[in-house]
């Protein structure tokens, strides 16, 4: 067994029994990590330490919220107001220049404010495509996703109609990183490919788009911006290093994935979804800059009492420890040498969200978003609907700072569903983010340090026990200001927290009588997102019950 040992003039120490030790090390657990953690929790519960007060949720209608839900892809009207020879001389740092047809005698207003439309915009961000990477939060073994209390915790009702295909896709996802889980159930009940797949196919499909629409002239300067020394570099190099010029790809595994990681890649490499494609660009489909997460082990419930001890009974064994990974928020320790390695190869910003949100693609109007006004950051955000039950939402704190608040760990449901009363609508965090990399290289450390540490309270087939993590999207409260887009959920907001998420989503079960309306009516919306999606930023086609490449069909 384990004890706290509280000898004077020391700090707490925690003897392990060997069992357990070598129970941990076995795991992957990083021991020292874990303990360390648990002294930090240990100090802050004694200390009655709480969380954050959120005294409201931000009005839809607040003029700091670009929104992009209800502004068209032709996108004539006025999207984003920044002063003319501010946004040229962000763009110019680039080597780029505004439209033409946005000369300085087209302001608005007394502060000689410029507008510029979604179709703009999109120009601009496709030119800022080579500035850009693309890159997902992996984390560790998902745990939560195919664990049958969980998904049966959501809806008892919806689970029951949809228990025969949770029983037979499960055994496809448990014990593997989500993001080598199939994304979707095809028409015919197949499963589709899996997550990262999709991920790397969308970024080949950019790479067809730029290079398309480059050796067309689009960026000359009788249209939207000049060719710039970047594209030029890209264009003149072997055709095999584009991979590592245009939107390279990075990630953040963990122990206990990287190398299961890497071996879907290499599968993935043969794949009908990527290897036409990337032969026909002639572009590495696979190469992944990465940062591996340590793993910490999982604590005692609430319900023992304090202090907090290590876990030990998981699956009900004896001395069994259970390896989780220490929240997405780690990625800004994790992920540091890939940043500063992808700021010193000219990358500017870092496009980064979670593997399991389908509609996580690159928006190339954001980016020109936050090029333009040289904000920090920018996250999205889409309207709360029944299946976000997991996640944070945009929120005022005590000081009327913007920022996340997750349900749980920082908010609870029934403290969110009372301010919702009162304000409306909340906007649910997309775990999608933007990043300047000249801002946040520099202060990464100082975030790493600043970023809470959240708890939370498990009931899982592994037994009841308490999480510490760090949320990633907590770093809004850390920045000294950010853009909130608001977006679409069923064009921009496909995740899958569970299982459960990915079958409704898919379309599975929502003819049945017996699906509640309310989840029924949301999952009906995201299964035509989900159509629209890979019809279109996928480039797939539905051939016979399942979606194939449109580039085989």
């Amino acid at each position: 067994m384990h004890k706290f040992s509280n000898a004077p003039g020391s700090s707490d120490t925690l003897q392990l029994s060997p069992a357990l030790r070598a129970d941990m090390e076995s795991k992957n657990i990083d021991i020292a990590l874990s303990l360390h953690v648990l002294q930090e929790l240990n100090k802050s519960l004694a200390a009655g330490k709480k969380n954050p007060g959120i005294r409201s949720l931000p009005a839809l209608h607040d003029k700091r919220i670009v929104h992009l839900a209800n502004n068209g892809l032709a996108g004539a009207d006025p999207l984003l107001f920044v002063e003319y020879g501010e946004a040229a001389a962000r763009l110019a740092r680039f080597g780029l220049q505004l439209p033409e047809e946005l000369g300085e005698k087209h302001t608005i207003g007394t502060k000689g404010c410029t507008a510029f439309s979604r179709r703009q915009l999109l120009a601009i961000g496709e030119a800022l495509l080579p500035f850009a990477a693309y890159g997902v939060l992996n984390g560790g073994s998902a745990t939560s996703y195919a664990d049958e209390k969980k998904n049966q915790g959501f809806s008892p009702v919806t689970f029951e109609v949809v228990q025969d295909q949770f029983e037979r896709l499960a055994p496809l996802c448990r014990g593997l990183p989500k993001g080598s889980a199939p994304a979707f159930v095809n028409p015919d009940g197949s499963p589709g490919p899996s997550f990262l797949e999709l991920k790397m196919r969308h970024r080949l499909l950019a790479a067809r788009a730029f290079f398309d629409s480059t050796s067309t002239d689009k960026f000359n300067e009788s249209s939207c911006c000049r060719k710039h020394d970047r594209y030029v570099e890209i264009q003149s190099t072997n055709k095999r290093a584009l991979d590592e010029n245009f939107l390279p790809l990075y990630q953040m595994t963990s122990h206990a994935t990287h190398e299961v990681l890497a071996a879907d890649y290499r599968r993935a490499e043969k794949s009908d979804y990527i290897r036409p494609l990337a032969a026909s660009l002639n572009m590495e489909p696979s190469r992944w800059e990465s940062g591996i997460q340590p793993l910490i082990c999982a604590y005692t419930h609430s319900s023992e009492g304090e202090p907090r001890r290590i876990f030990d009974r998981a699956f009900g064994g004896e001395n069994s420890s259970l390896p989780l990974p220490g929240g997405h928020g780690q990625c800004f320790k994790v992920l540091k040498e890939v940043f500063s390695q992808l700021r010193n190869r000219g990358i500017r910003y870092a496009c980064l969200g979670n593997v399991d949100n389908l509609g996580y693609t690159i928006d190339p109007v954001e980016l020109a978003v936050i090029a333009l006004t040289g904000s920090p950051a920018g996250f999205e955000f889409s309207r709360r609907s029944a299946l976000d039950l997991k996640g944070g939402v945009l929120a005022e704190d005590e000081n009327g700072r913007w920022t996340v608040a997750d349900i749980g760990p920082a908010i609870s449901f029934e403290e969110l569903l009372v301010l919702e009363k009162q304000g409306g609508t909340s906007l649910f965090n997309c775990a999608t983010g933007i990043f300047d990399l000249d801002y946040l290289v520099p202060r990464i450390d100082e975030i790493a340090i600043k970023l809470p540490l959240r708890t939370s309270d498990q009931d899982k087939d592994s037994g009841k026990y308490s999480q510490v993590e760090q949320v990633a999207w907590e770093v809004m409260g850390l920045l000294p200001d950010f853009t909130v887009f608001s977006v679409e959920k069923r064009q921009r907001f496909l995740a899958a927290k569970h299982l459960i998420d990915t079958i409704l989503t898919s379309g599975l079960g929502l003819s049945d009588p017996r699906m509640p309306a309310s989840i029924g009516k949301t999952a009906s919306d995201l299964n035509q997102g989900l159509a629209q999606l890979l019809g279109t930023v996928y480039g797939l086609k539905l051939c016979g019950g399942r979606w194939l490449p449109e580039e085989l069909v």
